[in-house]
């Protein structure tokens, strides 16, 4: 039964929110958001969705859901998933990822908390060579 179900984690693989390139003072309205394959192989049937949720002012905000599809991702690669309004940074940024690796689907949530994507949590994010934050 549940035993005989396979537990595999989802490793190197990122989601990454940088400011738009060519904008120093990180006052730019508009950034991106990436899903990084950091694995030696290609992930197929990539499937991203997306929303945002939280409370501000009091009063409980959510944005719509959006769903995005790549037939696959190469070995050692990113791809754009979507531009955020740094208006959404005061919710929760939620991206669910499920994909195909090796014949076995894979699923993973990365939760953006509120407030944390900030200059403060920069991180060097690979294969862009830019400066953002990132959940692996």
């Amino acid at each position: 039964m549940r035993k005989d179900i396979p537990d595999h984690k989802v490793e190197d693989l990122a989601i990454a929110i940088v400011p738009r390139e060519g904008d120093e003072l990180l006052e730019e309205e508009m950034w991106d958001s990436f899903l990084i394959n950091l694995k030696d192989d290609t992930i197929k049937n990539v499937l991203i969705s997306s929303k945002g949720y939280g409370e501000v002012d009091g009063e409980n905000r959510k944005t719509t859901v959006l769903r995005h599809f790549f037939e696959e991702v190469g070995p050692s690669a990113y791809i754009p998933i979507e531009p955020i309004h740094t208006n959404l940074f005061n919710l929760t940024n939620e991206y669910w990822v499920s994909f195909v690796y090796e014949d076995y689907m894979y699923d993973k949530k990365y939760i953006f908390v509120q407030g944390s994507i900030d200059a403060g949590n920069f991180t060097d994010i690979p294969f862009l060579n830019r400066k953002g934050v990132m959940i692996r």
